[in-house]
């Protein structure tokens, strides 16, 4: 089968194409036949060797954080029930740039009929994600809201739940192109935060925040946390602009703001289910829109990393097997 390896730490190039055995599934586990591979900025950052303590991976591994497809095959203890269902499901240790993978049984969520494979795949992190973070935050009607990084595939969600929730609902992006795409998911106010003094545009039109969603990280959400009234929610789950934003314990509590962070987010695979079947079911029912920017085949995993990491990716990017 055809997969992606690391060898070595370092730039999109070390992401290789090799030709490997089929898998053969365990007791408990199943083979996907893979069509749709998710993506994580996270990926970029332990295949750089930035993993830390938190994400301890050495090379060689198999880079993939989740599939979606169809199972082929069932190992000894899974019920035969599975063969040739779609579905979707979090990477076990032997990656999910692969052709065909290896996954747990008791993680497999079936995908409904009517949501595509792309969709699944797409809203397998950042759906889960987005809707624990509304509720975290428990976004409301009347709520002015920013998203920052609101061109990714986690900020284009939170966008759309929170214009459901009957929030005032700004976006924050850099560049035309993305704030065009998230644009049409119904924000209200849209600002390139490239430009200077971005925070004025958002007071202006606000005149202050309830909420912040911070999926940017580095400099970004410490200067929308200035923008947060006494007794807001903030929330720093974000780190491609460098770091997680970070702001002053002291001057929150001051302020009377609710500061949750990533970990906020990290929960067992009960809750994980919980939460993915959700977000296939508001697929399905046409409450949430992936914003799927650009796909690449999976000889071209290198590119879809660069892409990511060159900050030019316009919402969701996933490998197509």
């Amino acid at each position: 089968m055809r997969a992606i390896e690391v060898a070595r730490f370092g730039g999109p190039e070390v992401l290789v194409p090799i030709d490997a055995p089929d898998p053969a599934p365990g007791p408990g586990e199943v083979v996907v036949d893979v069509e749709v591979a998710d993506t994580l900025w996270l990926e970029t950052m332990v295949r750089a060797g930035r993993g830390g303590v938190v994400f301890p991976v050495q090379p060689p591994y198999r880079p993939g954080v989740g599939v979606a497809g169809t199972v082929a095959a069932v190992g000894p203890t899974v019920h035969p029930h599975w063969i040739g269902k779609r579905v979707v499901s979090r990477s076990g240790p032997a990656g999910g740039y692969v052709e065909r993978a290896v996954v747990p049984a008791d993680g497999l969520v079936a995908v409904p009929d009517d949501v595509e494979l792309r969709d699944a795949a797409a809203v397998l992190h950042d759906g889960v994600t987005a809707l624990a973070l509304a509720e975290i935050v428990k976004l409301a009607a009347g709520d002015r809201v920013l998203v920052t990084a609101a061109g990714g595939g986690l900020g284009a969600i939170l966008v759309q739940l929170a214009r459901t929730a009957g929030a005032v609902v700004v976006a924050a992006a850099r560049g035309e192109a993305k704030l065009d795409r998230v644009g049409r998911l119904g924000a209200d106010v849209l600002v390139d935060y490239s430009a200077p003094n971005w925070t004025d545009r958002v007071r202006e039109a606000t005149g202050g925040l309830d909420v912040v969603l911070d999926g940017a990280g580095g400099e970004y959400g410490p200067a929308a946390f200035e923008l947060v009234e006494r007794g807001g929610r903030y929330s720093a789950h974000g780190t491609p602009a460098g770091a997680f934003g970070s702001v002053d314990p002291e001057l929150a509590r001051a302020r009377g703001i609710t500061v949750t962070g990533i970990e906020a987010v990290q929960f067992g695979p009960d809750q994980f289910h919980a939460y993915l079947r959700q977000a296939l079911a508001e697929v399905a029912a046409g409450r949430i829109t992936p914003l799927v920017g650009q796909t690449f085949p999976l000889e071209r995993a290198a590119d879809a990393h660069a892409a990511i990491e060159n900050r030019t990716a316009i919402g969701k990017t996933l490998l197509l097997i």
